[in-house]
């Protein structure tokens, strides 16, 4: 890459660098990976009735949501011991290819890939539980190149065998990111924790660090004016420069189980975490002479929150909390605005989308509540599926969710905007 270039990256400030149309939805937690739909999106005036169902499909096991780009849908799911790529048509459901990338993996918590995809430009990146990662082709599903974290890395998958819970034990399910032409994966090896690619051919640009992954997808961010990969591994924090890989600060955050599930959260120059043993944190990250230093600024240890990512809407944070709640967060200082009883027994989905915040709980429920920091307000509420742990899509108007925790699995494409047809 040269110096124009690389000076061109690091004065971006989107999570991602790769373009996107008006109603993609192409990675984890939609275009910028911060939960946000697109400003351009129409907002549903409510969600009460029955949806509009434009199409609804079984499907195999898994818990690795949907992606939409350009009119195509791309989501991963469990075959006959395998795990399987598909594209569709996102109007219609219609099939367009399937590749199988992976051999399955299951346990008590159901069969399946738990990574979800990513569509840049004219490929989807795939990745199994057991960590073999595959660059495909988004016209035909051939195999442009891909890499084992076994194989290649010497990570073996250890399931069951396994004492604590980093991504060797219950499958690597955090996803990797995009930034300009490379790809950054967490593969959690010993002096290749983090690990850059070049996305188009799979060559190894950088290795960076020694900690075990846990379950954590990785952001990126320009932080006191240095483009970093926000990596949040079984045992710490930590900001890695996007060009070298050299590692600029790190936090440890060591929990008893060692599995961090929830995706960093940027604010300006912070980054807020949390999990069921350390709570909701926020750490600062300030300059110190040449480098950069990370110093705690708060912690709420009473909202010990485990597999759900706030959502963050005007310097507040949304999110499910510790029990059948959805909580209001202050993100300058971590105070509980509100609580409010009612929601997911262990996990909701928030899209934010405008003024209002779409929460689909593991109910099946899907919620619209104002994104109003004084007080909880809940606009409408209808069923819009069965039991999920996933994170639908929204796109142009209509919700991809996935529905199924250990068997009836299905996905389906919902009209939530009265206009859509």
């Amino acid at each position: 890459m040269n110096l124009s270039r690389c000076i061109w990256f690091e004065m971006l400030v989107c999570a991602v660098t790769f373009p996107s149309d008006a109603g993609d939805w192409p990675q984890w937690r939609g275009p910028e990976r911060t939960g946000c739909a697109d400003s351009r999106e129409q907002s549903p005036g409510s969600v009460s009735g029955d949806p509009k169902v434009f199409w609804r499909k079984e499907i195999g096991g898994g818990f690795s949501s949907p992606v939409v780009a350009r009119g195509k849908l791309a989501y991963l799911d469990a075959q006959d011991g395998k795990e399987v790529a598909h594209l569709l048509d996102a109007a219609t459901g219609k099939e367009l290819w399937q590749t199988v990338y992976g051999e399955m993996y299951e346990d008590e918590w159901g069969p399946g890939p738990r990574s979800t995809p990513i569509i840049d430009e004219n490929r989807v990146y795939v990745q199994s539980c057991k960590g073999e990662f595959r660059c495909l082709n988004i016209e035909n599903g051939k195999v442009l190149w891909g890499v084992s974290f076994d194989k290649d890395f010497g990570v073996p998958f250890l399931g069951s065998k396994a004492n604590e819970g980093t991504a060797s034990r219950r499958g690597n399910d955090g996803c990797g990111i995009i930034d300009g032409d490379h790809i950054f994966l967490p593969v959690g090896a010993n002096g290749a924790s983090l690990v850059c690619f070049d996305k188009r051919t799979g060559k190894v640009i950088w290795k960076s660090q020694s900690d075990e992954a846990a379950y954590s997808s990785l952001m990126m961010a320009t932080l006191v004016g240095v483009r970093q990969v926000i990596y949040y591994s079984a045992d710490a924090l930590m900001g890695i420069d996007s060009i070298s890989g050299k590692l600029l600060w790190r936090v440890p955050l060591r929990t008893d189980a060692k599995r961090h599930a929830a995706t960093p959260v940027i604010l300006d120059d912070a980054i807020v975490v949390n999990s069921q043993t350390i709570g909701l944190v926020c750490i600062k990250i300030a300059k110190d002479g040449d480098g950069l230093k990370a110093t705690q600024s708060w912690v709420n240890k009473q909202l010990k929150i485990n597999i759900s990512t706030p959502v963050l809407v005007n310097h507040f944070l949304y999110c499910q909390g510790v029990g059948h709640n959805l909580v209001c967060v202050d993100a300058a200082d971590g105070k509980l605005m509100w609580s409010q009883e009612g929601f997911g027994e262990k996990y909701s989905a928030i899209i934010a989308l405008g003024k209002n915040l779409l929460v689909t709980t593991d109910r099946g429920e899907l919620v619209m509540v104002a994104a109003d920091s004084s007080k909880y307000t809940e606009l409408s509420r209808m069923q819009v599926c069965g039991k999920t742990w996933n994170h639908p899509a929204y796109s142009d108007g209509k919700l991809y969710v996935r529905e199924g925790l250990t068997s009836g699995w299905k996905l389906s494409c919902l009209g939530l905007v009265k206009s859509v047809e």
